[in-house]
């Protein structure tokens, strides 16, 4: 049914539902989420907070098929042709009708009347005592609806015929239909799909060598703190370098996003003021590091209520409890300007990451257009005990292996301090502790997060 508008009621409602977003605040929205507690909220819950706000990106580009790799289809590819677009063989044998096993013999005989290979096909007719020798991929000649692989046949004397046991293939063996891959006018492609060189190679099949992608999200990013120097400067008594925008810098560009990096910012308000509002008129998203723990909080939080709005401060997950989510505008109070959503990490390194794969990452992904699966969870033994207070959902670094009978088997990798990237260097998992989950005893299992794929 359709609205007065032309619109379907589904996408009339969708649109007022997005429109009545825009106007809610986060901090408004999230008040009515289940568990909502702005100083220690859940992880789930935070997660469902800010799948709400992840607008995807609207604007279209059209690329040629080799510029498409990683992104995001805008619109379902439907296929022009069948594939298959003709019924062929699918190994080296010989093509034949499948009246010839219906006689009852033990043994079939048949006289070679031809051959086709790829792109040559055989034109003439077979009867019901001949075959043609086929190559794979060939088309499969007009009668023929089988096919006896080269290897199960006796070749005759004169070269002529052939002959294999009648039992040795099914009526309608080893032949490919036509469209049997993908039917003319079926989807190949959906929207939202992140595209990769198998997509490439499947579009290039049906002829197609341009596509309709989502523009490339756009995520502003920078680090706070007096203390923290850009690679190349002098490293002064008492700071140190700053290593979480090449982190971020590298986790935005895995899933193929432009990223604007902003540098340091120093911890003064006038500073921080102009980086958020120039982020905001620049990005889609801005991310920031350092600078919402619980000594500078009010000092961000001030900064925010003027030209922006906080859903919350604080989750129950470590590392990377300190992390606030929100809109901020590039004019000077909510409503004037450019809006941008806001995510102020953590300044711990191990923390920055954690925050981001856990919290982040999803909505990125929403906010290109992609449709984003489940990050796989597998689960282990734990080859120690594991310290954890129940309450909160910790993402300890962890090494995974399989043992000779393919049981998983996982070990902390040294401190799991927030500060110490190192050890996430070594690890190659995350273990998951859920919310409600006190210690893990040796040998106990837990679920673990791989980060190939992730990372």
């Amino acid at each position: 049914m359709k609205s007065r508008s032309g619109r379907t009621a589904t996408a009339a409602s969708a649109a007022g539902r997005d429109a009545q977003l825009f106007m809610t605040t986060p901090n408004e929205f999230s008040r009515c989420v289940a568990q909502y507690d702005p100083h220690a909220l859940p992880v789930p819950a935070a997660q469902a907070i800010v799948r709400q706000w992840a607008a995807p990106v609207t604007a279209i580009e059209r690329l040629a098929l080799r510029d498409a790799l990683d992104r995001v289809l805008a619109a379902d590819i439907v296929s022009p042709i069948d594939v298959p677009s003709h019924d062929n063989s699918a190994m080296d044998g010989y093509a034949f009708n499948r009246a010839a096993l219906a006689t009852g013999a033990a043994t079939v005989e048949l006289a070679i009347v031809g051959k086709a290979l790829a792109g040559h096909p055989f034109a003439g007719r077979v009867e019901a005592s001949q075959c043609v020798r086929v190559m794979t991929g060939a088309c499969m000649p007009a009668d023929c609806d089988t096919v006896v692989p080269q290897e199960l046949v006796e070749r005759g004397t004169d070269s002529v015929s052939i002959r294999f046991a009648a039992n040795a293939v099914t009526a309608g063996a080893n032949r490919r239909l036509a469209g049997e891959d993908l039917a003319r006018g079926h989807a190949a492609l959906r929207s939202g799909r992140i595209m990769r060189a198998s997509d490439l190679g499947l579009l290039a099949s049906l002829g197609i060598g341009e596509v309709n992608v989502r523009r490339r999200l756009r995520v502003a990013f920078f680090s706070t703190g007096d203390e923290l120097r850009s690679l190349g400067e002098p490293l002064d008594p008492g700071c140190v370098y700053d290593s979480n925008r090449y982190t971020l810098f590298a986790m935005l560009r895995r899933l193929n996003i432009d990223a604007l990096d902003l540098g340091v910012v120093r911890d003064e308000p006038a500073a921080m003021e102009g980086a958020l509002r120039s982020a905001a008129a620049n990005a889609d998203v801005v991310l920031t590091s350092g600078g919402v723990s619980v000594g500078e909080a009010d000092f961000t939080r001030q900064l925010l209520q003027t030209f922006g709005d906080v859903a919350f401060w604080n989750l129950a997950m470590r590392p990377g409890r300190p992390l606030a989510f929100g809109r901020v505008w590039s004019g000077e109070r909510p409503g004037v300007g450019r809006p941008a959503l806001f995510f102020g990490l953590p300044g711990n390194p191990v923390a920055v990451m954690v925050a981001f794969y856990q919290i982040v990452r999803e909505v990125l992904l929403l906010m290109s257009g992609a449709t984003p699966q489940p990050l796989p969870v597998i689960h282990a033994m734990s080859r120690r005990a594991i310290r954890k207070r129940a309450g909160r959902t910790e993402f300890q670094r962890g090494l995974a292996e399989q043992d000779v009978h393919g049981q998983w088997h996982v070990t902390p990798t040294g401190s799991q301090s927030s500060g110490v990237l190192s050890s996430m260097s070594e690890a190659n998992c995350f273990i998951v502790l859920g919310h409600d989950e006190g210690e893990i005893a040796e040998g106990e299992r837990v679920a673990i997060m791989l980060f190939d794929g992730l990372i």
